[in-house]
């Protein structure tokens, strides 16, 4: 029997990132997709430069820029604020091919951009060495679309035909983040920022209002990481012992560069801001069992460095906190430690 989807948007549900990236939201949007009941899984921002790892069937798979939803054929939505390289994009959906996924489901907004080899080489050259990109050419590409003098994948219609989208959503969405909100173009620590607005409002340029956003899930991990060069995360921090087996234990790799992540405790008034600012309803707090492993219990507070006995003693003082500064929105906290799921 043929589903019946009345052809207005039911409601909205977005997970974004509350740090620096790499906080888990891919394995937030795998288990979103498989017990939830979306008609669309969608990305609002960036290109290539992020990745997303999620595990399907206890099967390992990671991709930079097609939404997840592939996974558990659901429709999935390359948005208009994104940027797409042709060459990753293809080599993607040949890789979800031969892993047996319908790469029939992956569309593309006509209205997204087209990042070039032009761009790739202008990224090399000026900002891969002095901030710390990735060197996937997207900034360039942002530079060119805000001049307008960008191509779009309208323009490559016979590359594309097959994946472009008709820009027409409905039934229940959910959207998924690229990097996090202190990559943030706006809010991030300028310029060792990504070139777009990572913050949860952005994934309105899909095409829905903001009073369709019913849950806003917010992901990050009990310790902080970073890649790239950010003066935030100074290069001693490599130096630190503890901070490094945290690093080694959790496994602390890019999923799109491969560079070993610069670890910290927890900065929990950054947390606090991301959580107020993106307006989160749920928050997932993962890796929780990376401490647990190593006996590590500290979190940034206030600029101080507080240290606890246990996990339980570490999580009632994170909660305690959150629950006085982000009531407002926040409704639950979800505390994981599995690399699987939620």
């Amino acid at each position: 029997m043929l589903k019946k989807y009345s052809m207005s948007i039911e409601y909205v549900d977005i997970c974004c990132g509350l740090a620096w990236g790499d906080e888990g939201k891919g394995k937030v949007v795998s288990q979103l997709s498989k017990e939830g009941e979306y008609d669309f899984v969608c990305r609002w921002a960036g290109g290539n430069n992020a990745g997303h790892t999620i595990y399907v069937d206890g099967k390992k798979y990671s991709t930079h820029l097609i939404p997840s939803g592939v996974f558990y054929g659901i429709k999935s939505i390359i948005g208009p604020g994104c940027v797409l390289n042709l060459r990753s994009f293809n080599e993607e959906l040949n890789y979800l091919k031969e892993n047996g996924f319908d790469i029939s489901l992956v569309k593309v907004s006509p209205r997204a951009h087209i990042v070039t080899e032009e761009h790739i080489e202008e990224d090399k050259a000026k900002y891969e060495k002095t901030i710390g990109t990735t060197a996937k050419g997207i900034g360039p590409c942002y530079k060119d679309k805000y001049a307008r003098t960008g191509k779009q994948a309208i323009d490559y219609l016979f590359d594309l035909e097959k994946h472009i989208w008709d820009e027409k959503l409905h039934g229940k969405v959910l959207c998924e983040g690229a990097q996090g909100f202190w990559l943030d173009i706006d809010y991030g620590n300028y310029p060792y920022v990504t070139s777009s607005t990572t913050l949860p409002y952005s994934a309105c340029s899909l095409g829905f209002a903001p009073q369709k956003i019913r849950k806003i899930y917010g992901a990050v991990k009990i310790y902080d990481t970073r890649v790239g060069y950010d003066p935030d995360f100074p290069e001693r921090l490599y130096d630190n012992e503890e901070l490094k087996t945290i690093a080694k234990c959790g496994e602390e790799y890019g999923t799109t560069t491969g560079r070993m992540r610069k670890v910290n405790y927890l900065n929990v008034n950054k947390l606090i801001k991301s959580i107020k600012i993106s307006g989160v309803t749920d928050l997932i707090v993962s890796k929780v069992d990376i401490l647990e492993k190593l006996s590590i219990y500290k979190y940034y507070y206030n600029g101080k460095l507080l240290c606890f006995n246990n996990l339980e003693d570490m999580i009632n003082g994170i909660e305690e906190v959150l629950n006085k500064e982000c009531s407002e929105y926040l409704k639950e906290i979800i505390y994981s430690n599995n690399p699987e799921k939620i």
